[in-house]
C-alpha cells in the first residue's frame, strides 16, 4: 500500500511560481512511476508530468512543457513539481499519483495506469 500526501499549493499571481511536494510511504518507492495530474472545476482530470524510478527523461504535458519541472528523491520518498511562469489556466486541484510498477512511456499520461492517489492540493493563479 502507498499513501501520498501533497503540500505546497496556494494562491499566486500570474507569472509567479509555486513548488508542490508529495511525500510517499511504501517500502519500494523507488520502483514506482510518480505523476502529477490536475483537475479544474467542471473539467476532466488531466496529466501534468511524470517521472520514472531513475529520475531520467521526465515527461510533460505540452501545456506545461518549459514551465514546470518534476523531480524525485528516492531516499526521501518524495516527488516535487516546480511550477514557474504560472498562468490563470493552471488553476486546479493538483494530485500526486503513483503506479504499482514502472510505466512504459506510452502509459505515463494515462490516468488509469496509476493505482495510488493523494488527496490533492489547490493551486490558484490570479490574473
Amino acid at each position: 500500500q502507498v499513501h501520498l500526501v501533497e503540500s505546497g499549493g496556494g494562491l499566486v499571481q500570474a507569472g509567479g511560481s509555486l513548488r508542490l511536494s508529495c511525500a510517499a510511504s511504501g517500502r519500494t518507492f523507488s520502483s514506482y512511476t510518480m505523476g502529477w495530474f490536475r483537475q479544474a472545476p467542471g473539467k476532466e482530470r488531466e496529466f501534468v508530468a511524470a517521472i520514472n524510478w531513475s529520475g531520467g527523461s521526465p515527461y510533460y504535458a505540452d501545456s506545461v512543457k518549459g514551465r514546470f519541472a518534476i523531480a524525485r528523491d528516492n531516499f526521501q520518498k518524495s516527488v516535487a513539481l516546480q511550477m514557474n511562469s504560472l498562468k490563470p489556466e493552471d488553476t486546479a486541484v493538483y494530485y500526486c499519483a503513483a503506479s504499482r510498477s514502472e510505466l512504459l512511456t506510452r502509459f505515463l499520461a494515462t490516468h488509469s495506469a496509476y493505482a495510488y492517489w493523494g488527496q490533492g492540493t489547490q493551486v490558484t493563479v490570479s490574473s
